[in-house]
C-alpha cells in the first residue's frame, strides 16, 4: 500500500532531478553571490574600516567552514530537503537583514548567519545529487551541477555590482532576498524527499560509528586534503592576484578580465570533464593531472608581467580546476556509503572554506617579506606536495 508521501510525489527521472538541482544551485548561489562585492563597499559607506571589513568577511568563511561538517551529518539523519530548505530560509533572512543594517557590527552578525546558511545549503545539495545519481553518472552529474554553481558564482557579483551602481546598495540586498526566497519554494514544491529517490538504501548506524569508519577511509581523507590545498591556492588567487596584477601595471578592467576568463573556463570545462570522469578507469588520475596544472598555473601567475600572461594562466587555472574538482566531488560520492554522504560533502565544503580562509590570513605577512612571485611559488609547491601525498595514498588503497 502506498504511503501519503509516495502518492504526493510521482517518480522523477534522473535528468529531471538533475535539471531541478542545477536550477536550485544556480538561483541560490546567484542570489547569495550578488551580495559578495557589495557588502564590503556598503560596510565602508557606513563607517567600517579595512580591518572591520576583513573581519566581516572572515566571519562568513569561518562559520561556513565550522558548520558544513556537522550540518552535513544532520542532513544524513533528518533529510537533505529539510536542510536545503533551512539553508535557503537563513540566506533569505540575512539578505533582508542586510537591507535594514546600519552599523558594521550588525553586518558582522548577519554575515555569521550567512555562513550558517551556506553551510546548510551547499553540502546538502551536493549530497542530494549523489543520492539520485547512478554510480556510472556521478562525474557528469557533478559536471552539470558545478557548472550551474560556478556560472552563478561568476554572474552574481557582476549583477550585484551593476545593480548597486544603478539602484544603490540596499536594493541589491532586497533583490537578492527575493531570488533566494523564490528558490526556497522551488525546493519545497519540486524536490522530493530523499528516501523516495535514493538509489541505495542507507544503513541505520550511530554517527560515532560512521565518523570512525570515515576517518579510516583513506580515499576520502585524501580528497579532503587536496581540496584544502586547492582552495588554499584559490584563496591566494582571489585575495592577492589583484594586488600582484596591479603592481604589474594592469588596469582594473584587465584584472576583471583575468577573473572572468578563469570563471568561464572553470564553468564550461566541467561538463565535458564530468563525462570524461565517468569513462576513465580511475578518477584519481584526472585529479592528479588537474592539480598539477593547478600548481603550474599558480607558479605562472607569480612570474607574469603582462596581461596576456595573466590571461593565459587564468585559462589554464580555470580548466585545471574544472578537471580536478569535478572528479573530486564524484570520487567522494563514490568512496563513501550512502548514509555518510552528507558528512563527506560537509567535510569537503569545510576544506573549501578553511583553505581559502587560511590562505587569506597567512599569505599576507609572507608576501610582505618575500614578494608576490615567491608567494605564488610557495603556494604551487604546497599543492604539489599534497598532490604527491594524494597519489601515494590512492595508490596504496588501490593495491589493497
Amino acid at each position: 500500500m502506498k504511503t501519503m508521501a509516495q502518492k504526493k510525489w510521482r517518480p522523477m527521472s534522473y535528468g529531471t532531478l538533475l535539471f531541478i538541482c542545477c536550477g536550485v544551485a544556480f538561483a541560490g548561489y546567484l542570489g547569495s553571490n550578488m551580495r559578495l562585492p557589495v557588502v564590503p563597499l556598503y560596510a565602508k559607506s557606513i563607517g567600517a574600516d579595512t580591518v572591520q571589513i576583513g573581519i566581516i568577511n572572515a566571519a562568513f568563511l569561518l562559520m561556513a567552514g565550522v558548520l558544513s561538517l556537522p550540518l552535513g551529518i544532520l542532513s544524513d539523519r533528518f533529510g537533505r530537503k529539510l536542510f536545503a530548505s533551512l539553508g535557503l530560509v537563513v540566506l533569505t533572512v540575512t539578505s533582508f537583514l542586510l537591507y535594514f543594517s546600519r552599523t558594521p557590527m550588525q553586518l558582522f552578525w548577519i554575515y555569521l548567519f550567512f555562513g550558517a546558511g551556506v553551510a546548510a545549503f551547499g553540502p546538502t545539495m551536493m549530497a542530494f545529487v549523489a543520492d539520485f545519481s547512478p554510480t556510472t553518472h556521478l562525474g557528469r552529474s557533478y559536471g552539470w551541477y558545478t557548472t550551474a554553481l560556478y556560472t552563478s558564482m561568476s554572474l552574481g557579483p557582476a549583477i550585484g555590482g551593476f545593480l548597486a551602481e544603478e539602484r544603490g546598495f540596499l536594493q541589491v540586498f532586497f533583490i537578492s532576498g527575493i531570488i533566494i526566497f523564490l528558490t526556497f519554494w522551488v525546493v519545497v514544491f519540486f524536490l522530493p524527499p530523499t528516501h523516495l529517490i535514493i538509489a541505495e538504501r542507507p544503513k541505520k548506524e550511530k554517527t560515532s560509528v560512521i565518523m570512525k569508519g570515515l576517518l579510516k577511509n583513506r580515499p576520502l581523507l585524501s580528497c579532503w586534503l587536496v581540496t584544502l590545498g586547492g582552495c588554499f591556492a584559490l584563496g591566494m588567487f582571489i585575495t592577492f592576484l589583484p594586488l600582484h596584477a596591479q603592481n604589474q601595471n594592469l588596469t582594473i578592467w584587465q584584472i576583471g578580465l583575468v577573473f572572468a576568463v578563469q570563471g568561464i573556463c572553470n564553468a564550461i570545462s566541467r561538463i565535458p570533464f564530468g563525462h570524461m570522469s565517468d569513462k576513465v578507469k580511475n578518477r584519481s588520475t584526472l585529479i592528479v593531472i588537474g592539480l598539477i596544472g593547478f600548481a603550474a598555473s599558480m607558479a605562472g601567475f607569480g612570474i607574469s608581467t603582462r596581461v596576456i600572461h595573466f590571461v593565459a594562466f587564468a585559462v589554464a587555472f580555470g580548466i585545471s580546476m574544472g578537471l580536478a574538482f569535478t572528479s573530486i566531488g564524484a570520487l567522494i560520492a563514490e568512496v563513501v556509503p550512502v548514509e555518510s554522504r552528507g558528512l563527506a560533502m560537509g567535510g569537503y565544503n569545510t576544506c573549501i572554506y578553511f583553505g581559502m580562509m587560511i590562505s587569506s590570513a597567512s599569505m599576507g605577512p609572507i608576501i610582505r617579506k618575500i614578494g608576490f612571485e615567491s608567494g605564488f611559488l610557495i603556494t604551487a609547491l604546497i599543492n604539489l606536495l599534497l598532490v604527491g601525498i594524494f597519489y601515494l595514498l590512492m595508490k596504496e588503497s588501490s593495491d589493497k
